[in-house]
This record gives structure tokens, sequence and C-alpha cells, in this order.
């Protein structure tokens, strides 16, 4: 039942939302986790404001290991938590720099083992960069997720666990997309447009309120 609800609503949301971009401008695997650190707790047009400064000063992970933190501080601090997300983006930029010679890795277990990266950033990076099958799970994702009664889970982990075992794998990065876009655009976190919904037919959610 639950493959058959996901087949039906991939294929709905396939239709509504053609084209499911990263919001978060990139042209690199690095740029992707900087964007993807400061984007926590944060907007992503705020994100891409601040971005363009921060990669032309430092457009590689050796230059923003070198950098002072007051430097990164300056640059990030419209995005919040500037203090944390510096330190975070400075001891990631070292770590790669000095285990992989400024390289990404490209697999879930050496990414997560990196300073200021966890499973969420890992498979943005895998799906969207790597072009490899992830559930990247965000707030948009968790909350539509629940709603539409696709798990029971609340710890983001667990959550993409289920959905792993509920999506095709050539589908999930995609998948993820749509469901992101979808939460973006109708099923809003307070005041959801269930009344316009695509996808509505298959949602408990509108009933349940």
């Amino acid at each position: 039942m639950a493959s058959s609800k996901i087949s039906k609503i991939f294929d709905i949301l396939s239709r509504v939302y053609r084209e499911t971009p990263p919001l978060l401008k990139y042209s690199n695997p690095y740029e992707m986790i900087v964007s993807t650190i400061l984007a926590a707790q944060c907007t992503d047009e705020r994100v891409n404001q601040v971005t363009p400064e921060l990669f032309r000063k430092f457009p590689e992970p050796e230059k923003l290991s070198q950098a002072g933190l007051e430097e990164i501080e300056q640059i990030i601090r419209p995005t919040g938590f500037f203090h944390n997300k510096a330190k975070s983006l400075k001891n990631f930029a070292t770590a790669i720099t000095e285990e992989y010679k400024g390289r990404i890795p490209s697999d879930m277990d050496s990414l997560v083992k990196l300073p200021g990266i966890g499973r969420k950033t890992a498979n943005v990076v895998l799906g969207v960069c790597f072009d490899q099958p992830a559930i990247i799970v965000d707030t948009h994702f968790k909350r539509v997720t629940a709603r539409l009664g696709l798990t029971t889970e609340t710890n983001p982990d667990k959550i993409e666990m289920d959905l792993k075992k509920a999506v095709p794998e050539k589908q999930q990065t995609r998948f993820s997309g749509l469901v992101n876009y979808h939460g973006r655009y109708r099923c809003h976190a307070r005041k959801p447009d269930c009344e316009n919904c695509e996808i509505r037919s298959l949602c408990p959610f509108p009933d349940e309120k």
C-alpha cells in the first residue's frame, strides 16, 4: 500500500513540479556543503546573498581553512548563528584540506565524519552533486511525509530509513526534491493550501486537522 501510494504521489508531483533544482546556488560540491551549512535556520535566499562574496574570497577549501574566524563571521553574519557557523566552516575546510587534499568524498561514511556535516547535508551532496540515490530529510520533507502518513517517525535519520525502504532507489533524490517543493509552495507549515493541493486525495491530514 505504501509503495503504491508513494508511486501515485511521485507521478502527480512530477507533473506539478517538472523541475526541482536546488534553491541554493552552487557550482561544485564544496560550495553546496558550505551553502547547506549556512542554510541552517536561515532562508535559502539569504544564504544566496552571502555566498558570492564568500566564494570569491575562499574559492576552495584550502583558502577557507586558512581564513580567520572573524573574517568568515563578517561575511556570513546575515545568516545568523554566525559564530558557530564560522567554526563549522573552518573545521570542515581544514578537514577536507588535510584528509582529502581539497576533494569532497562521494560516500556517506566519509562525509558524515567531516565536521559540520550530518546525514541531511551528506544526502544533499550525494544526491544533487554526485547523482546518487538520496533521501534528503529537511523540515519540509519531514512535515509533508508526516502529514501524508508515509512515516510515523520524528527523528530525521529514522524518517530517512523509512523512506529509503519505500521509495525506489532511482527515484529517491527526485522524490526528495518533489516533496521539498510541495512543502515550500503548497503544504505550508502554518496554513497548508489543502483546498488546492494536487495530492489531497492521498493525504489524511485535511480530515485530521
